[in-house]
């Protein structure tokens, strides 16, 4: 028998075939969700390296949103001379949460670039470090509402048992938080010019969030910037906050619905830029 007609007879290898998008996202989650005790030890390393456990790192927590409240009260209500009642309690609602998606974005971006030599050395699922990097900030945002109860110390008056909701707002945001944390990881191994822009894009994105303001009154006789603004993720995340810590009505249940839904959508398809980039990391870093 000749080599050619074995070669015809003989069974062809099968290709290695590249895992589909669905797979892909089933393993990321498994792993993100499966891996707690290495993520666990992962968040505490993150907040040894951030200071976070001593004790001047965790009053941080306290301290540098009520600083900030005082910068922006100094600024609206007495350069400006804008009259919102009650506004440091206003304006608190949005610079706790923003201090935790900002600060946790960033350092969720950094989280695989800033891990080389683990990456290098050791085999374990990669999305574990972005979605340390989530639980950590989660954690010291925790700590920082104890700064919020300080000021409600204040303006009693307004606490209502709506504020019990904000956990559930928190959950809403900690999802998106995650979804552009894992996504945002992966592309910054590529291209690093991100984590620049990340910071310019974030104090942007505060600015043209109902942080400072309410869309309600700022825009009320201009629809059209009124429907365009309130398609931002934080216009929803922050006007519920507010609405629970001051009292006055039940958080927005629809644009939290939908603004869970969105993230979810968001973050299947984090994971799958996340793990079709995965098996790079370790040549590219």
């Amino acid at each position: 028998m000749t080599s050619q007609t074995t070669e015809a007879i003989a069974p062809a290898r099968p290709r290695k075939r590249r895992a589909g998008g669905l797979s892909l996202i089933r393993t990321g989650l498994a792993e993100m969700l499966g891996r707690r005790r290495l993520t666990a030890y992962l968040v505490g390393a993150d907040i040894k390296r951030t200071h976070a456990d001593t004790l001047f790192g965790q009053l941080w927590w306290v301290i540098d949103p009520l600083l900030q409240m005082l910068v922006y009260i100094i600024l609206v209500t007495i350069i400006f001379q804008r009259n919102i009642p009650d506004y440091p309690l206003f304006i608190f609602a949005a610079i706790l949460p923003w201090k935790w998606f900002s600060t946790t974005l960033n350092d969720a971006t950094l989280s695989v670039t800033g891990r080389q030599s683990l990456i290098r050395q050791i085999q374990f699922p990669k999305v574990v470090l972005p979605t340390a990097a989530v639980t950590a900030g989660t954690l010291s945002f925790a700590f920082g509402l104890i700064a919020l109860g300080l000021v409600y110390l204040f303006y009693l008056d307004r606490l209502s048992p709506w504020v019990l909701t904000l956990p559930i707002i928190a959950a809403v945001q900690f999802l998106f938080t995650l979804a552009l944390a894992v996504l945002l990881s992966a592309l910054n191994a590529f291209f690093r010019d991100i984590q620049n822009v990340l910071r310019h894009a974030l104090r942007m994105w505060f600015y043209l969030s109902p942080g400072l303001y309410s869309l309600d009154v700022l825009f009320k006789d201009h629809p059209t910037a009124f429907t365009i603004l309130s398609l931002n993720p934080f216009a929803v995340l922050f006007e519920s906050y507010r609405a629970v810590t001051w009292g006055e009505a039940p958080p927005n249940w629809l644009g939290l619905v939908i603004l869970a839904g969105a993230s979810v959508l968001l973050l299947f398809f984090a994971l799958y830029v996340f793990k079709r980039a995965e098996p790079a990391f370790a040549r590219i870093l």
